[in-house]
């Protein structure tokens, strides 16, 4: 099955899920802002990009990051659990297949794994 962490209010997040319609795909949509991951999830989609370290998972530039006090050297635990909390600070949209994810970003990227 194939699953999309997907925002409707982000770009990027509608182009992937049109991607996906497009290539004959039917996710499985989670509102991933009003159905938070659980930190054990987020480790998971971490383990399944590759992604060593949280921050690559962390949108930066939210102002949200700099008023929670979060900083780029945190640990992955604390960012993991920042993201957690506060699922806006997660990249999106993510897609989840055949034990494989991929960020959206752009959205031809996650063509590799569906």
């Amino acid at each position: 099955m194939t699953q999309i962490w997907h925002n409707p209010r982000c770009s990027k997040s509608r182009q992937t899920l049109a991607l996906l319609t497009d290539n004959g795909q039917t996710p499985d949509i989670r509102l991933y802002l009003d159905d938070a991951p659980t930190a054990d999830e987020i480790r998971h989609a971490l383990a399944l990009l590759k992604l060593e370290n949280a921050i690559d998972l962390v949108r930066t530039g939210e102002k949200l990051f700099k008023e929670l006090g979060l900083s780029k050297s945190d640990d992955n635990e604390t960012l993991i659990d920042a993201m957690a909390n506060n699922p806006k600070l997660i990249e999106r949209p993510i897609v989840f297949a055949h034990d494989k994810a991929a960020i959206g970003r752009p959205p031809e990227s996650v063509l590799d794994i569906i």
